[in-house]
């Protein structure tokens, strides 16, 4: 089979199309054929800024069908559609996931559809939650354009705010954002984001930071949920009584496994009543992920990246 990996830390041209073994799933692993994989910024980032041994390999969102089940599998057969968190070589052909990270993925609904939808739509969901909003509130999302953040927009409009803010790296992102159902779009440039909101969702991070908690409006709260990193002011968060919450959809599914599975519901039931509509910016082929990296690093997507195998 086909897999993808990296040999050397730098830009999307490290990646390298590789010939290797089908992989064979241990206890409570399936084995998947994979039909869409998701490209996410922090395996972007993961490429660029090393920290792991090498080779790399990549992880992500997989779905497809289901070829082989290791031992000590339930409630999963071969044959069955499913979607899932891939923690090592997600860029390949066939990838092993965990069968605890699975779930199947609905009748009439696509694997890209999947990989669009679920993973970034239970970190955009987890993160708002983490939030506690209150109906009426006001949303900025950061990143809004993002596999994730296209979805958080949608979904703060789905659970009850009142004005949603989309914040992105550029003015010609505005139509895309508005179509989504933003009330307001800004530029990480302009001089004023607008009104104060009652809650920031950060994808961004770094130097954004600072300016994200100057969005809030007092007793206002960020929920950051980035792999950028950044340093908060406490004076700054002191003075506004306003909060910082740090979001990781690992731990919630570590720890809270019946809630995942009520968001996920909850996902795929507003997708098929037409509320929440998960965006592709494109499909290519796996043999081209340098090129969605690329994309994905230059911040030019609107929506999902998508690898097909």
């Amino acid at each position: 089979m086909r897999r993808v990996r990296f040999h050397s830390y730098g830009g999307p041209e490290v990646l390298r199309v590789e010939e290797a073994e089908p992989p064979v799933p241990e206890a409570g692993q399936l084995l998947v054929r994979t039909e869409a994989i998701g490209v996410t910024l922090p395996m972007v980032r993961k490429v660029r800024d090393g920290g792991q041994p090498l080779p790399g390999v990549l992880s992500g969102e997989v779905a497809g069908e289901v070829v082989a089940l290791g031992p000590e599998v339930t409630g999963f057969a071969l044959g069955d559609r499913v979607t899932a968190l891939c923690f090592r070589d997600a860029y390949a052909e066939q990838a092993v996931v965990a069968a605890a990270m699975a779930s199947p993925v609905p009748d009439g609904a696509s694997a890209v559809d999947a990989v669009a939808l679920v993973r970034g739509g239970l970190v955009a969901l987890g993160a708002y939650a983490a939030a506690r909003p209150e109906p009426g509130e006001s949303v900025l999302v950061t990143a809004a354009a993002s596999g994730v953040g296209h979805l958080a927009v949608q979904l703060a409009k789905a659970r009850g705010a009142a004005r949603v803010v989309a914040a992105a790296s550029s003015p010609a992102k505005a139509e895309f954002l508005r179509g989504l159902g933003a009330d307001e779009v800004v530029s990480y440039d302009d001089e004023t984001w607008g009104e104060p909101v009652d809650i920031v969702l950060d994808a961004v991070g770094g130097e954004l930071l600072p300016r994200a908690v100057a969005a809030l409006a007092p007793g206002g709260r960020l929920v950051a949920y980035s792999s950028g990193g950044g340093t908060l002011s406490a004076y700054d968060l002191l003075v506004g009584g306003k909060s910082a919450i740090g979001f990781q959809m690992a731990r919630i599914a570590a720890q809270r496994p019946e809630l995942v599975e009520r968001w996920r519901q909850e996902l795929w039931d507003l997708h098929a009543r037409g509320r929440l509509r998960a965006a592709v910016h494109t499909r290519l082929p796996l043999a081209d992920a340098a090129e969605a990296h690329g994309i994905i690093e230059a911040r030019a997507n609107l929506g999902k990246v998508v690898l097909i195998p």
